[in-house]
C-alpha cells in the first residue's frame, strides 16, 4: 500500500533572505524568496538589525505566496507540519522565523519541526533528484560557514575540516568592497525572484 508523502511548510530566515516553501516528499510544490539584497548593498554586507526588521515585513506575504503557489488555502492550509530554521544564523532573524513558524503550527494544529540550517544543506541535492549515495564528502559553504563534512547516512556526520575565521563566500564580499566593486562579490547576482 502506497502512502501519500507529508506536506510541509518550510520557513527560512537565518540571514538576510526570507524564504518559504511547500514540500511534499522530495517534490518542491512552491518556493518563494524575498531578497534583501538591495537593503544591504549600500552597507557592503548584511546588517543584522535591518535584516530582522525586514523579515518581520516580508514573512507573512512570503508564506502566503508559497501556500497559494502550492494550491493551498493560506488561512487553513492542509499541511502536516511547519518547519523552520533554528540555527545557526543571525539571532534576530532566526527569532522572527521561529516565532512565526511556531505560532502557525499552533494555530493550524500541526507539529513544529526545528531544522539545523547546515544539516539541511547536506540534503538539498535530494530535492533536485540527486540519488542518495553514501558515504560522501560534502563541501558546505553557507553564510559564515565553510566545512568539509563526511556523511555516512542521514544523521551520521563528521566535520573533517572547517574555516576558523570566515567563510569563502564572505571573502568575495569583503574583497569586492575593498576594490569598490559593490555588493555582493563574486560572479553573478545572488538575487532570486519568486518561484511558484
Amino acid at each position: 500500500m502506497t502512502s501519500t508523502p507529508p506536506v510541509l511548510l518550510g520557513i527560512e530566515t537565518s540571514c538576510d533572505d526570507t524564504a518559504a516553501a511547500v514540500v511534499q516528499g522530495s517534490v518542491v510544490r512552491s518556493s518563494v524568496i524575498s531578497s534583501q539584497l538591495d537593503l544591504h548593498s549600500r552597507f557592503g554586507g548584511v546588517v543584522p538589525e535591518l535584516a530582522s526588521r525586514a523579515h518581520l515585513e516580508a514573512l507573512v506575504p512570503t508564506v502566503r505566496a508559497a501556500l497559494e503557489g502550492a494550491g493551498l488555502d493560506p488561512v487553513r492550509p492542509e499541511i502536516d507540519a511547519v518547519a523552520a530554521t533554528y540555527g545557526p544564523g543571525l539571532v534576530g532573524s532566526l527569532l522572527v522565523g521561529l516565532s512565526a513558524a511556531k505560532a502557525m503550527a499552533l494555530a493550524w494544529g500541526v507539529p513544529f519541526v526545528g531544522v539545523n540550517h547546515l544539516e539541511a544543506h547536506l540534503f538539498a541535492p535530494a530535492l533536485e533528484g540527486a540519488p542518495e549515495a553514501y558515504p560522501q564528502v560534502v563541501l558546505l559553504v553557507s553564510g559564515g560557514h565553510t566545512e568539509l563534512v563526511a556523511v555516512t547516512g542521514p544523521g551520521s556526520y563528521e566535520v573533517l575540516g572547517a574555516t576558523i575565521d570566515d567563510a569563502a563566500g564572505e571573502a568575495f564580499d569583503k574583497v569586492a568592497r575593498f576594490l569598490g566593486l559593490g555588493y555582493p562579490g563574486g560572479a553573478g547576482d545572488r538575487r532570486v525572484g519568486n518561484r511558484g
